[in-house]
């Protein structure tokens, strides 16, 4: 298993949260989820134990320094390390409405909330990282141009905030043995609500975007984030793991 005897900390319990707890389980690792809604948390850690994964929950408010620490310290105390972080929480982001008629608020929500709650958990998770030498801080998002006919607000503009912050903690960590590294997805079609006001035509657009005419999936997220976070990728760091199918060329 790629991730035996790691401990992972994953923030959020959505859909793609999900779908990287389910994989990190499966592939060993020791699971503490931590997000806000408690009915969430219960759902998704059933979901793992049920097939033989070992997973832990908090309620956790990414956004709260203090929470975020205090919680990061309890995980590391428990379990001896804190292996990997990934936060996956959502960003509030509003998509739908032009730039030109946004609110300032919708538009600023997300960037304020990626790179607050980034920042926060990433602190957290580095300080008992640089003390055992080791350790994989994933990010979710990454670059991409906006694609023609729909509007999407503060969102990407909150990627690359990401991205330059994911640079900045990657020199910094790195000499710590520390590897940070961005999965770029372009869209994850299956994470799109079954009641989703125009969701096929959405999932069209990003499949139609795309070399393989494929997008990355929720099992593809997870199965990628796994190898990221494992020894098998040990040398990669700084860096964006390109799962968009060919729409994102580097």
């Amino acid at each position: 298993m790629l991730l035996e005897d790691k401990t992972a900390v994953i923030y959020g319990s959505g859909s793609i949260g999900g779908a990287v707890a389910r994989a990190f389980a499966r592939e060993g690792a020791r699971i503490f989820l931590a997000a806000r809604t408690q009915a969430r948390l219960d759902e998704l850690a059933e979901k793992i134990r049920s097939v033989g994964g070992v997973v832990e929950t908090a309620r956790v408010d990414a956004l709260d320094e203090r929470a975020v620490d205090e919680h990061a310290d309890a995980v590391a105390a428990k379990a001896g390390a804190i292996d990997i972080s990934f936060n996956l929480i959502s960003h509030g982001d509003v998509q739908g409405t032009p730039l030109a008629e946004m609110s300032l608020e919708d538009f600023e929500r997300p960037v304020v909330t990626a790179v607050r709650t980034m920042f926060l958990t990433s602190r957290a998770a580095a300080r008992h990282m640089i003390k055992q030498r080791s350790g994989v801080i994933l990010v979710f998002g990454g670059y991409g141009d906006p694609p023609p006919g729909y509007y999407l607000g503060g969102l990407q503009v909150a990627f690359q905030a990401q991205e330059a912050l994911r640079r900045s903690l990657a020199s910094e960590l790195g000499p710590h043995r520390i590897r940070v590294v961005t999965l770029q997805t372009g869209g994850v079609v299956d994470s799109l609500p079954e009641d989703f006001d125009g969701r096929e035509a959405i999932i069209e657009s990003i499949e139609q975007q795309t070399m393989l005419k494929r997008a990355a999936r929720l099992d593809d997220v997870g199965n990628v984030a796994a190898f990221a976070a494992s020894d098998w990728a040990r040398t990669m760091t700084a860096t964006a793991l390109n799962i968009t199918g060919g729409a994102q060329v580097d």
